[in-house]
């Protein structure tokens, strides 16, 4: 594949980079002539293969000098540019502490609520809703924990990380460039959550029922709080009831991530026995359609028991 050679600095590739990294969900811009769409950076071959995987375009790869064997075998396409960089430069640029020598500058997909709620499948959705999550770890492992359990989608709300902050990218192990994702205001959340009929958990640690006594097998969002204080109130008063996780043990509190991980998995312990044995009582989903997302693009949350940093 051929290379071009970047020894400056002010490379305006590198700056793209640099910027994309830095101020994750603003995005760099493609270069006039080029697109002008927003673009994301990822850093490792790993990543790079998972989003060629996932047919995000690759706008721009880096490659540290030397390292040019870890981009053997990849089907980059023909217009995507490759850049043969310094390996000091290239990590100045990489956000980070042990630097990986190959970065790329990608286009994240787009996704809507059709997308979500528009396909021909009548499984019941499985969403979350993240209410001003911080933790860019836990949000990059809930998006990793919500496409291994079957959930549609992940929809962000205002004071929430980007997913693509550098360390929730490297958290989702890839789930980011798969998993529908939707940064929507909270009026338009629960607009469409309550058009479509979907019911609306939110968590608590006093007046909550424990997970595997409610219904998680028909459609449900899961509305997961900021780490610090939980769900707001305003929030909380929207939804249609509040779910604990009950702990025997003496801890305190669960992390957020594992604590929404141990809620999908019971929805989809639930789901997978509702279909081994279904039940004609059970509410269905009648009048949803969900599409498959591989189909689709061409508190404290204190609020679980004992608490959830």
């Amino acid at each position: 594949m051929p290379f071009r050679i970047v020894q400056s600095k002010q490379n305006s590739r590198l700056k793209e980079l640099r910027s994309a990294l830095a101020h994750p969900g603003q995005g760099a811009r493609g270069l006039a002539g080029r697109d002008s769409r927003s673009l994301a950076g990822i850093e490792g071959p790993k990543l790079l293969e998972e989003a060629l995987r996932a047919g995000l375009r690759i706008d721009c790869v880096f490659v540290a000098q030397g390292a040019e064997r870890l981009l053997e075998g990849l089907p980059l396409p023909a217009e995507t540019e490759v850049l043969l960089v310094p390996r000091e430069l290239l990590e100045s640029a990489l956000a980070t502490e042990t630097p990986q020598p190959v970065a790329a500058l990608v286009e994240p997909p787009r996704w809507d609520w059709a997308d979500i709620l528009g396909g021909q499948s009548k499984a019941a959705p499985l969403l979350v809703v993240l209410a001003g999550m911080q933790d860019p770890g836990n949000l990059g492992t809930i998006l990793r924990s919500a496409e291994a359990f079957g959930a549609q989608a992940v929809v962000s709300l205002p004071g929430t990380v980007s997913a693509w902050n550098p360390k929730a990218v490297r958290a989702s192990a890839g789930s980011v460039f798969r998993l529908p994702l939707l940064l929507v205001s909270e009026e338009e959340c629960f607009s469409h959550l309550r058009a479509v009929g979907i019911k609306i958990w939110t968590t608590a640690v006093q007046g909550a029922g424990p997970a595997d006594h409610i219904d998680l097998a028909g459609p449900v969002a899961l509305v997961i709080g900021n780490e610090g204080n939980g769900v707001p109130e305003e929030l909380a008063a929207q939804a249609n009831g509040a779910v604990t996780i009950p702990c025997p043990g003496a801890v305190e509190s669960l992390n957020a991530a594992v604590a929404v991980s141990v809620l999908l998995y019971e929805a989809s312990r639930q789901r997978a026995a509702l279909a081994s044995h279904p039940s004609p009582n059970h509410p269905t989903d009648e009048g949803l359609s969900v599409g498959t997302p591989a189909t689709r693009r061409m508190g404290h949350t204190d609020s679980l028991t004992g608490s959830a940093q």
